[in-house]
């Protein structure tokens, strides 16, 4: 009777088996094409144009190696240095770069400098790094150059809070001196405004102006869409220009006012809102997921967070707990307030305290294109040591005498434990005489 009742679920099977070929063939999914097979390193080697403003994270791609080619290395040298004095990036140690993680990160990081898919990270770019960087190999090699030129903003305008955009179109130029057809026109080219860096509540909008210099007698071997145009401090513009000191006007980070509505998210599973309705919850209790951080940070020294998965073209905005923290009331360089605050929001999209206080720890959150994408959970610890006590301690007092209290709780109970056992132990003793 067994064998006659599993024959049916045999044939069965069997004619699943047949029918759905995908059961029992399978298909190896094709590789990947090979980036770098399909594009040559140029036979004479150029440095294409890349500006950025101060305080953001650049990356600079490899965007050609030989296929034989397994790790690239990364050279730099300043814009006026000599081709001798291009070296390796390495750290204080001398290694290789250090390949840190999409984590917040403080101010005592061991390189700002990182190697990620052959692509070179600085984090927190300043003017000092500005310069040329090449992509090649330990034998010195050269496959991909870079005219990287970070600028500072100088000027920044704020568009009053909830009032109409004003735009300004006039375009920015300068003439050369002492020439009746200019050599040169340094203008502002401002990138398209950033989406709001918020929804549901009112957020805020970027615009960078970075400045640029039209010129028909910029250096050939550094390339830019337009031959013609450079950004003000690239190895293109001749010396004799002088732009260094002129560019810094031109260079402008406006922010306004802005309020959207967050998308409509969609709608969780079936499954899930039946365990939820079985468990007595709601759809609209269920949490937003975004990635959780912990960071300890001592107290009294410069604290620096980034939103991880950050770059520069994105809007980021920050929190702490509920309560936005926007850039008209908190950017750093601004004269918009007239108290200076120690919690600063850079050209970068970080968030600077300076210093950090025990008072700071709390629960950040970052935006990332109007959505949140990250939390990152703060301690201030105080740092004992140079000159501090442990009675310096604000809540030294109160250690103090939740150590008393507890001590004087266990003095008790191990009295109350004696006494009783000595009573236990009378009363027996008592019992044992009268039954003799």
């Amino acid at each position: 009777m067994a064998s006659t009742s599993s024959s049916p679920l045999l044939l069965l099977l069997l004619l699943l088996l047949l029918l759905g070929p995908e059961v029992w063939s399978y298909e190896a999914p094709e590789d990947k094409e090979d980036v770098f097979a399909r594009k040559a390193c140029p036979a004479f080697l150029t440095f294409t144009n890349a500006a950025y403003l101060a305080g953001v994270t650049v990356e600079l791609p490899c965007h050609c190696k030989p296929q034989q080619v397994q790790s690239v290395v990364w050279f730099s040298r300043k814009h006026l240095g000599s081709s001798e004095e291009t070296r390796a990036l390495t750290d204080h140690h001398g290694n290789k770069l250090l390949d840190t993680s999409q984590v917040p990160h403080s101010s005592d990081l061991q390189s700002r400098f990182s190697i990620r898919l052959f692509s070179l990270l600085i984090f927190r770019a300043g003017p000092e790094d500005s310069g040329i960087y090449i992509c090649g190999s330990s034998h010195k090699d050269f496959f991909y150059g870079y005219d990287l030129d970070i600028q500072e903003a100088r000027v920044r305008h704020f568009t009053p809070r909830f009032t109409p955009e004003r735009t300004n179109k006039k375009l920015k130029v300068r003439k050369g001196l002492g020439s009746a057809k200019p050599l040169y026109r340094v203008f502002t080219s401002f990138r398209p405004w950033s989406v709001c860096d918020r929804c549901g509540v009112p957020g805020e909008q970027v615009r960078v102006g970075l400045c640029y210099v039209h010129s028909n007698f910029l250096h050939i071997r550094y390339r830019w869409a337009n031959q013609t145009v450079a950004s003000c401090g690239s190895g293109a513009v001749p010396r004799t220009f002088r732009l260094q000191k002129q560019s810094r006007v031109w260079v402008k980070l406006e922010v306004k006012n802005c309020h959207v509505t967050c998308p409509a998210q969609a709608p969780p599973s079936s499954k899930l809102l039946s365990l939820m309705a079985f468990l007595g919850y709601s759809s609209a209790s269920l949490p937003v997921e975004v990635p959780v951080f912990y960071l300890n940070h001592p107290a009294d020294r410069v604290l620096t967070l980034g939103c991880p998965r950050a770059r520069p073209n994105m809007a980021v905005a920050w929190d702490r707990g509920s309560e936005p923290i926007y850039r008209s009331k908190h950017l750093a360089g601004s004269n918009i307030s007239a108290t200076p605050s120690r919690l600063l929001i850079d050209t970068g999209h970080h968030l600077v305290f300076k210093p950090a206080k025990s008072q700071d720890s709390g629960v950040y959150y970052c935006w990332l294109q109007g959505r949140r994408a990250a939390e990152i959970r703060l301690l201030v610890y105080v740092h004992l040591g140079r000159g501090q006590s442990v009675t310096s301690h604000p809540d030294f007092q109160t250690a103090v005498n939740t150590v008393l209290k507890s001590y004087a709780a266990m003095t008790a109970v191990f009295c109350l434990l004696m006494f009783g056992r000595a009573g236990v132990r009378h009363l027996r003793d008592t019992a044992q005489t009268h039954v003799d």
